[in-house]
């Protein structure tokens, strides 16, 4: 059977009517970033930001237009909001107007929301996220784990999670379980090796989805993997959901250590508290001999936090065996509890937890100037 083309997708999508504005959706010009891989098809729907909550059925019709297609797998679509409802002149209401939301808040249900982030990749941030919210779920807490890295998701892998989320009735889909926890990803919706080759705009109307579509339930803690950098997941989530905190990984290099700092930074312009500092790759502890080396340097992040007036949450070191379970979908945390490895983990862990004190915030209005 001929691979499908990307003419079949949007011949498709031609057959589904935005009734509001008199027209299809590929000649409203409104599908972009269409992706197909062995079947599996992802484009994103782009709507006016007013009438988001209200598409959802527009953009199931879509997703079933194209499931009609022969050779399908799979589709995914999600709903990003890239034009603005008002008119430019237009003065932008306030996020909370009179103390009353302009919209139904998202992740309700969840008693502290909590960003893990690093200034740039490469410092396993993401294991670190993992093991800290199993950490966090054996201390019997209800815990979530929102993989917000949208071009580079790890959850997956890092849980031994494979297969698609199911349907929770309606617009809404379960999340994924592991190890104790829930866990949302687009990961979940896409081939492991297909690009996720989407514009800002896209990527926070696929973040919010990931938040505001999932069944999560009650959750006393959840923990978000952001990814690297500066961008725009992190002002998506400042902006939507009340954070309770941030949290900063980092090497001890000089190198990693500015781009830590910026991160932190960041949080604190959009008035997010900054929980404290966990330093990554510490130090090589050698599996055979039991030999430590510095390879990264040592004590950076410590002094890094002393110097910024945050809260060193710990360290934990650069070793075989956390690599090994991460590659496995294991963590380290739960496979091998006894390790000193997991020690830290769940020392920090209830470092975080003891932070929170359960204080609850409002999200702060964003101004860009």
């Amino acid at each position: 059977m001929a691979d499908i083309t990307e003419q079949q997708i949007l011949g498709a999508l031609k057959t589904v009517m935005d009734p509001a504005r008199g027209g299809d959706l590929v000649a409203l010009g409104m599908v972009n970033g269409i992706a197909i891989r062995d079947g599996n098809v992802h484009f994103a729907i782009e709507v006016d930001a007013g009438r988001g909550p209200q598409l959802e059925p527009l953009r199931r019709a879509a997703e079933q237009a194209v499931e009609r297609l022969p050779g399908i797998l799979s589709v995914t679509a999600v709903l990003t909001a890239a034009r603005k409802s008002p008119p430019a002149a237009a003065p932008r209401p306030a996020a909370h107007a009179h103390g009353k939301p302009a919209e139904a808040p998202l992740l309700p249900s969840v008693k502290a929301i909590v960003a893990i982030a690093s200034g740039k990749g490469g410092v396993g941030k993401s294991t670190t996220a993992t093991n800290l919210a199993v950490a966090l779920g054996l201390q019997g807490l209800a815990v979530g784990l929102l993989d917000a890295d949208i071009y580079g998701p790890s959850q997956p892998r890092l849980l031994g999670i494979s297969g698609r989320p199911e349907s929770a009735g309606g617009d809404r889909i379960r999340p994924m379980e592991a190890h104790g926890i829930k866990t949302m990803s687009i990961g979940f919706l896409m081939p492991e090796d297909t690009p996720t080759i989407w514009r800002g705009p896209m990527v926070m109307g696929a973040l919010r989805q990931l938040m505001g579509n999932v069944e999560w339930g009650p959750l006393d803690i959840m923990l978000v993997d952001m990814p690297p950098g500066t961008g725009d997941a992190q002002l998506t989530m400042a902006q939507s959901v009340p954070l309770a905190g941030a949290v900063i990984v980092s090497t001890p290099q000089d190198i990693a250590l500015i781009d830590a700092r910026k991160g932190l930074n960041m949080f604190r312009k959009v008035d997010v508290p900054v929980l404290g500092i966990i330093e990554n790759m510490s130090y090589f502890a050698c599996p055979h001999c039991g030999g430590r080396t510095d390879i990264f340097g040592h004590g950076g992040a410590r002094d890094e936090a002393q110097q910024l007036g945050v809260d060193f949450l710990g360290e934990i070191p650069l070793h075989l065996r956390i690599r090994e379970t991460s590659d496995a979908g294991t963590p380290i945390v739960i496979s091998e509890p006894g390790s000193d490895h997991a020690a830290s983990y769940r020392a920090i862990a209830s470092a975080i937890w003891a932070k929170l004190g359960q204080k609850q915030r409002t999200a702060p209005r964003i101004v860009v100037e």
